[in-house]
C-alpha cells in the first residue's frame, strides 16, 4: 500500500514541478530579448527581473515539496549569508537531487545559484536561452591538441570566460562549482584509489579556473557537505516522499590570495592551489564521516 501513496504522491508532485517550471521559464524567456538592448539600466532591470522568477521557481518548488514530499534539512552551521554578497560554492555530488537541496537551503540567503557552464550548451532548444538570460557564464575550454596547434590560443579560454563574468561587477553572484566534477559512485571511488573515504579526488582545474576568470570580484568560499542517512536518493526517491532526512553543514571562509592565480602557466601555483584544495577536501571528508558516525550512535540509542 506504502508503493502505491509513494507512487500517486511522486506522480503529483512531478506535474506540479513540471507546471511550475513552465509558468517561471515562460517569462524568462519572454523578457530575455529585452537584455540586448544596450542600455545598462535596461539591462540591469532585465536581469534583476529574470533572477526573481528563478527565486520565485525555487521557492514554490520548497511548497510543493512540503505539501506532497517533506523532507527534514538539518542545517549544521554558525556563520551568516547575505544576498549582497559575492561567493564561490562548492559541494561534494551524489545525485541530482544535490542541486534541490543546495538550492533549498541556499535560496534567499545568498545571491541566485549561477553555474558554469559549456558554451555549447547555450544552443539547448530554450534553457540554453533561459541559462543565457539568467547571466548563466558559458565557457570556452581549449583541449591540449587544439593549444598545441595554435599556441595563441593559450590564456583566450580564460579571457573568453573573464569577459562573460564581467557582468558581475555591478551585482552580487553565487558561482556553483561541484568540484568532484561528476557524482560519487563506488566503483568510481575505487577506480580512482581515492584517498578520501566518503569524496572522489578533487579536480583542482575548473575551480582555479572559474576563480581565475572573476578576478576580485568573489570574496568568499561557502563549502558545502551534503550527507544522506539512509541512501543516497535518485531525483524519484526524493518526490515520492522516500526521503526523510538530509543534513548539510555548511563552513563560508574568506578565498585567500594564494587561491587565484594563473593554473595553467604558473607550475609552482599549480602545485600549491592542489594542496590547498586537498586539504578542503581532507576536512570536508572528516565533516561527512562525523556525521556518519552520528547516524550511527543514533541507531544504536
Amino acid at each position: 500500500m506504502g508503493g502505491v501513496f509513494s507512487l500517486i504522491r511522486g506522480c503529483l508532485a512531478f506535474v506540479c514541478w513540471v507546471v511550475n517550471t513552465l509558468f517561471w521559464v515562460l517569462p524568462i524567456i519572454v523578457f530575455s530579448p529585452i537584455k540586448l538592448i544596450p542600455v545598462p539600466f535596461i539591462q540591469t532591470a532585465c536581469s534583476a527581473f529574470v533572477d526573481n522568477c528563478a527565486t520565485a521557481w525555487i521557492s514554490i518548488n520548497g511548497i510543493i515539496e512540503r505539501i506532497f514530499h517533506p523532507v527534514k534539512v538539518h542545517v549544521h552551521s554558525d556563520t551568516n549569508l547575505s544576498t549582497k554578497e559575492w561567493y564561490m560554492v562548492i559541494a561534494n555530488h551524489q545525485s541530482w537531487v544535490d542541486i534541490l537541496i543546495l538550492q533549498r537551503v541556499l535560496n534567499r540567503k545568498i545571491p541566485f545559484l549561477k553555474f558554469f557552464l559549456k558554451k555549447e550548451l547555450i544552443f539547448v532548444p530554450f534553457l540554453g536561452l533561459a541559462w543565457w538570460a539568467l547571466d548563466f557564464p558559458f565557457m570556452r575550454r581549449y583541449t591540449t591538441a587544439q593549444l598545441r596547434k595554435n599556441p595563441k590560443l593559450k590564456g583566450k579560454d580564460i579571457e573568453i570566460t573573464r569577459k562573460a563574468c564581467a557582468k558581475f561587477k555591478s551585482k552580487p553572484v553565487s558561482v556553483m562549482n561541484f568540484v568532484e566534477g561528476t557524482r560519487f559512485k563506488a566503483d568510481k571511488h575505487k577506480q580512482q584509489n581515492s584517498q578520501y573515504k566518503h569524496l572522489l579526488k578533487p579536480k583542482a582545474g575548473g575551480l582555479a579556473f572559474a576563480l581565475s576568470a572573476m578576478g576580485e570580484h568573489i570574496h568568499k568560499l561557502v563549502d558545502v557537505s551534503i550527507y544522506y542517512p539512509d541512501k543516497v536518493p535518485s531525483y524519484w526517491d526524493y518526490i515520492s516522499g522516500q526521503v526523510k532526512d538530509v543534513h548539510v553543514h555548511i563552513r563560508v571562509s574568506e578565498i585567500p590570495n594564494e587561491m587565484r592565480g594563473d593554473y595553467m602557466k604558473d607550475r609552482e601555483f599549480k602545485i600549491a592551489f592542489q594542496e590547498q584544495l586537498n586539504q578542503l577536501w581532507l576536512e570536508k571528508d572528516q565533516t561527512l564521516d562525523l556525521l556518519s558516525q552520528e547516524k550511527t550512535v543514533n541507531q544504536k540509542v
